[in-house]
């Protein structure tokens, strides 16, 4: 494969990975978000982190397994815990 064209490829797959983070940065940057924008934003993190750790919690091994035996739900109970008692 041509050196160039691997270049290009990485160069092109950086550029699509980039903008699409930064544009929406630069284009509100000197806005103010209204009030009901930023409490909806802020609801954007633990969406992803729910998002992220149910299915590794309820479905370890690929199928959903909420019962007594599961070990992953028991580990993350301390967790939550102490996730809503230091909010």
């Amino acid at each position: 494969m041509d050196p160039k064209l691997i270049l290009l490829t990485i160069a092109g797959m950086a550029l699509v990975t980039y903008l699409p983070r930064m544009l929406p940065a630069l284009a509100l940057s000197s806005r103010r978000l209204s009030p009901w924008a930023e409490r909806w934003l802020s609801h954007v993190p633990a969406a992803v982190l729910s998002a992220l750790l149910v299915p590794s919690l309820l479905a370890p091994e690929g199928h959903v397994q909420a019962s007594w035996d599961n070990l992953f739900l028991w580990a993350a109970l301390p967790c939550f815990v102490l996730a809503l008692k230091t909010k």
